[in-house]
């Protein structure tokens, strides 16, 4: 299968975009528990370019009730990047969160002994090591070019996109 590169500029284009307002084309799923991993989802379609229609287990919107798990869903998100299998779509591996790139994604756990709750996208990373480097954007809390630092997690999960295998 082959595998071209993920287009991080396009998808922090994108999350410029959206950050504070949300595309018509897709569902706001803000009144159902965040839109979070639904706008990363849209920046990472749109660096990658292609959607993956497995049923379950695919990585897909159509509509509100026509979408994979792992297009709205935190964890199914994570489990659907980081697949062993080799299937149609961006896939990643979890990394330091040192060596982030802009289009990579950041999943936060709030609370010890809970699931990780909310999906960021790297917009920015500036000089240094410390978590204020580290820009995103997000909806639900909409934000852009915000610190990382400025969120109380537990745990921070970062992404690295490797690559889209079309």
């Amino acid at each position: 299968m082959p595998i071209t590169p993920y287009n991080r500029e396009k998808a922090v284009a994108y999350a410029h975009t959206w950050a504070f307002q949300r595309n018509p084309s897709f569902s706001d799923f803000s009144a159902l528990g965040g839109n979070c991993t639904n706008f990363v989802s849209q920046c990472v379609y749109a660096g990658s370019g292609v959607m993956n229609f497995r049923s379950a287990f695919g990585w897909y919107y159509r509509s509100m009730n026509n979408r994979s798990p792992s297009w709205t869903g935190v964890e199914y998100l994570n489990n659907f990047l980081q697949r062993k299998e080799e299937n149609i779509g961006p896939f990643a591996e979890d990394i330091d969160i040192s060596n982030l790139e802009i289009g990579d994604i950041i999943q936060l756990r709030f609370h010890e002994n809970q699931v990780f709750s909310h999906s960021l996208l790297v917009v920015e990373k500036q000089q240094g090591r410390t978590l204020s480097n580290i820009l995103v954007a997000t909806n639900s809390d909409d934000s852009n070019y915000r610190p990382l630092s400025t969120y109380t997690a537990a745990e921070y999960r970062p992404l690295h996109i490797l690559g889209v295998r079309k």
